[in-house]
């Protein structure tokens, strides 16, 4: 039976929340406020201020607290063409956004040094691929890049690649070839999942709205001074949209008559046939309490997640270097005829519910698993296998390991945005949090409950 999705949003006084359901189950979670800048995917006019040889990076001022992050390797080897376009749209010598009237410079070298790119106090178009985390700023990449719904366009490029999701060899060449005749020249080409059996029609018209946001972009450059936004990625709302739409997907409800007007459009014109699932919420309950997302939040942001039919537990703690993830076994996990197929249950259990949790919480950077021992190599082996299965549908890159001699699962996980994190607890009135009283307050404790017992 095939899975139905559905996007629900709360429009609030500070922006929006967004929640992602799939069979009803909560899968991600995006809190929007109206103040974020910095979102990834915003291309910037950023101004130079510090080359670092050390690191072979350069930190570059776009507005931010803290100036941002740039290493030599996501300069991109077209940076020199990107720097001297960039110059000469200040300047005024190239006003046109047709890079296929544009000379490139040639290719840099790959193992080269910082210093031989850029200079303090230049002026370069950079993008955001990372938003500002903790306690550093936001980290970027010369290579520009500009996401659409079946495509994304590359300047100063000429390759044309395609996902590896798709596997059929004939659909490939078709996509190749009607790409590579379609898009405009010394613009590269990468074309996504979801374009398989797209037609012509709704490729080109999908490209041609990225060359039209290129093209406003450049006009903004011409004019524009150090720390403004050239190029912003669209909403968090419609960007996940474009993302995630695909045919299993039943609504899109939302309870903001603005927002509803603004997606109903969108959806229109990347799915014309789905325009009429955006659906305006108008219950008496508010959306969230109403779809059951409230409820669902107590249960699963917690320090302890429980698995399904009481078969155990997860607790879940984060430091500065990483997050480990601890699986306990549960009152109602003993019904296997011995150990070792107990354990083997309980892990795959475990195993669906983190990486539920990887994607909810956003959680990135080192995860560290600590599983219930198991002897088998074989069973070992289907775990590994199972955790890459449940986790192939999330959309950050990641590197699974297979279990160590310790039982332990090592995950490395994308991580482009601060992690999502939502207090399920209080502070306790009595110790602040403590977990220590005063004396006098024991002392009155004690007095109440004899009192209570007489």
């Amino acid at each position: 039976m095939a899975s139905s999705s559905e996007l629900v949003i709360n429009s609030t006084p500070k922006g929006c929340r967004i929640a992602l359901l799939r069979d009803k189950s909560l899968i991600e979670f995006h809190n929007e406020e109206n103040a974020n800048k910095f979102t990834v995917g915003d291309i910037y006019l950023g101004t130079v201020k510090k080359v670092v040889p050390g690191l072979n990076a350069a930190f570059v001022d776009i507005g931010y607290e803290k100036d941002a992050f740039l290493h030599y390797l996501d300069l991109g080897p077209q940076v020199s063409s990107l720097n001297k376009f960039t110059k000469f749209a200040l300047t005024g010598k190239h006003p046109s956004s047709d890079l296929g009237k544009f000379k490139n410079e040639p290719d840099i070298n790959k193992l080269g040094k910082i210093s031989q790119a850029l200079t303090k106090n230049q002026k370069i178009l950079v993008q955001v691929v990372k938003e500002p985390i903790s306690t550093k700023g936001p980290r970027l990449s010369c290579e520009l890049s500009l996401a659409g719904r079946n495509i994304v366009l590359v300047p100063f490029s000429q390759a044309v690649s395609i996902s590896k999701k798709i596997s059929n060899g004939e659909e490939r060449k078709r996509l190749l070839r009607l790409l590579s005749s379609i898009k405009p020249d010394n613009f590269g080409v990468i074309i996504r999942t979801v374009a398989e059996k797209k037609d012509v029609a709704e490729l080109d018209r999908d490209l041609r709205n990225l060359v039209d946001k290129w093209k406003i972009g450049i006009k903004t450059l011409k004019n524009a001074k150090p720390r403004d936004k050239i190029i912003g990625e669209m909403s968090r709302v419609s960007s996940l949209l474009r993302d995630v739409l695909n045919e299993s997907f039943d609504s899109v409800i939302v309870d903001d008559k603005v927002i509803y007007e603004e997606l109903k459009q969108f959806t229109k014109e990347i799915a014309p046939g789905k325009g009429k699932i955006v659906k305006y919420y108008t219950g008496k309950a508010k959306i969230f309490e109403s779809h059951g997302i409230e409820k669902q939040f107590k249960s699963l942001f917690g320090k302890s997640v429980s698995l399904p039919k009481g078969s155990g537990y997860l607790i879940i703690e984060h430091t500065e270097a990483l997050h480990v993830i601890d699986v306990n076994s549960g009152n109602k996990s003993a019904v296997e005829s011995d150990q070792e197929s107990t354990a083997l249950k309980t892990n795959l259990e475990a195993a669906k519910e983190v990486a539920r949790q990887l994607q909810l919480r956003d959680m990135g950077g080192i995860i560290v698993i600590d599983f219930i021992d198991m002897r088998k190599a074989e069973n070992k082996r289907l775990l590994f296998e199972k955790m890459k299965e449940f986790m192939k549908d999330d959309r950050s890159k990641f590197t699974a390991l297979p279990l160590s001699r310790f039982g332990l699962m090592q995950i490395t996980r994308q991580r482009v945005r601060p992690e999502m994190n939502i207090k399920t607890t209080e502070t306790c009135p009595s110790c602040g949090g403590s977990g220590k009283i005063a004396p006098r307050y024991l002392f009155q404790t004690k007095l109440r409950e004899i009192w209570i017992t007489f």
